[in-house]
């Protein structure tokens, strides 16, 4: 029998996927814990339209990311540092100040999470930063950073 598998189930397929099974596992395991349903014509154009229209939102979402990308580069992030006698700096700039500072001084929404920090940002002067937007998309910000 053929089942269109509406949950990944192990060692047999993954959502989506059209699977040839037993009648009785897909009626007494598949159909009970609703994994699957039959392969019906009316079913697989349902999957039809269902994958459709999970590739037009992924596709929005790229779309928009890749605008998102756009927008931010080129502008650049003021932000202090506090230092004491010598330059010697307290703390360091976290991913969370470049995040609130991005929100003040641009109205950007980014994530902290995102913001992608090869290391500690404890000196001042310019910095490059990655913005993992998407799994396809990253975007660049430019931070100035001076004493406090």
């Amino acid at each position: 029998m053929k089942v269109i598998l509406l949950d990944d189930v192990k060692s047999l397929g993954k959502k989506g996927d059209i699977v040839n099974v037993s009648d009785g596992y897909a009626n007494n395991m598949l159909f009970k814990k609703k994994l699957g349903v039959e392969a019906t014509p009316a079913n697989m154009s349902k999957l039809k339209a269902e994958k459709k229209y999970e590739e037009k939102m992924a596709q929005e979402k790229l779309d928009a990311a890749k605008a998102f990308a756009a927008d931010m580069d080129g502008k650049v992030l003021k932000l202090t540092l506090k230092t004491g006698e010598g330059g010697k700096s307290f703390g360091s700039i976290s991913s969370k100040e470049i995040a609130q500072a991005a929100k003040d001084q641009y109205d950007m929404e980014i994530d902290k999470k995102k913001i992608v920090l090869a290391d500690a940002i404890k000196t001042c002067g310019e910095y490059e930063v990655a913005v993992k937007l998407h799994p396809q998309v990253t975007g660049k910000l430019k931070l100035e950073i001076s004493e406090a």
